[in-house]
């Protein structure tokens, strides 16, 4: 009796910032297809914190953009990780 199915929600996902990445057409590429894990953020800073330790590993496994998407908006991107 009272086992947890009524009332919190709690286990619906937060609105998250997180990176799209895309491979040199422009085509999403699974994170895991790669062997790499993309963190959800909680705010923009801690997602370009995390894009700024590990996008040389991003672009040596063939991603070429990313974009940034706060939940389902898209905040800007594509964004090449080349150099120009």
């Amino acid at each position: 009796m009272g086992h947890g199915t009524s009332g919190s929600i709690t286990n619906l996902p937060a609105m998250t910032w997180h990176w799209r990445l895309e491979d040199s057409s422009g085509a999403a590429v699974q994170p895991s297809s790669i062997g790499v894990e993309v963190p959800g953020a909680d705010n923009q800073g801690d997602a370009e914190s995390w894009l700024g330790e590990n996008w040389r590993e991003l672009l040596d496994k063939g991603v070429a953009t990313v974009t940034l998407f706060d939940g389902d908006d898209e905040v800007y991107g594509p964004m090449g990780l080349a150099a120009p």
